[in-house]
């Protein structure tokens, strides 16, 4: 990771959740992957079946929209998040198809776009083929073994953009209703840290960054 000042500055892994939850991350993140892991639990076959029901259609991510002001809305928010975004991905259509495919998929897991976009730079700072410690991968630093509960085992399909998010936003969604909207809990039981305060702390800071009123 660069320093911000000429001098070398010794970043541990406390601190970047620190300077997240306190809006820095754009400055203070560079190449850091802050992931943890989902923690593979015994699924009652309801829950399962609701899951892997979740993540198969493969239809493309085209957002619909019930009027014109709906659109008007939707196309001033990609605007704002393609500025914010430019630097990760300075290329317009693969920035595009991005943001798009993370609209579509949060709307789908009824998610807010602002905190998934959170969670996905506190995972893996936008990298797209990004790989924690314990085998996460993607954007959302999704654990292969979903795959082989939910989906059709293979985990090379995790580096695939739509299929990560999907799976990511479909998981997420899962924990939020485990803990009954608690976002705290459901947050920290994605990155198999519940109860600790870091990681959901870090998530919701950098939400901020990506919330968009306009």
């Amino acid at each position: 990771m660069r320093a911000l000042a000429p001098a070398p500055l010794k970043v541990t892994r406390r601190k970047c959740l620190q300077a997240l939850s306190t809006g820095a991350s754009l400055l203070f993140f560079s190449e850091q992957v802050l992931a943890g892991a989902q923690i593979e639990e015994p699924l009652i076959d309801s829950v399962r079946t609701a899951l892997s029901s979740a993540i198969l259609s493969q239809a493309p991510p085209i957002p619909e929209f019930r009027d014109t002001d709906s659109r008007l809305a939707y196309l001033r928010w990609l605007g704002a998040m393609s500025d914010r975004l430019r630097k990760k991905k300075p290329e317009w259509q693969i920035r595009k198809e991005f943001l798009q495919t993370v609209w579509y998929e949060s709307k789908r897991a009824g998610l807010d776009v602002a905190l998934v976009l959170g969670l996905i730079q506190v995972e893996s700072n936008f990298r797209k083929f990004a790989v924690s410690r314990v085998g996460a991968r993607g954007y959302m630093q999704v654990m292969p073994f979903w795959t082989r509960v939910i989906g059709d085992g293979d985990p090379g399909k995790l580096f695939h953009m739509q299929t990560n998010l999907r799976f990511g936003c479909v998981i997420l969604r899962h924990y939020l209703d485990r803990e009954k909207g608690d976002l705290f809990m459901g947050l920290g039981r994605y990155n198999g840290s519940r109860g600790k305060a870091a990681y959901p702390d870090a998530v919701l800071g950098a939400r901020k960054l990506w919330e968009f009123t306009g």
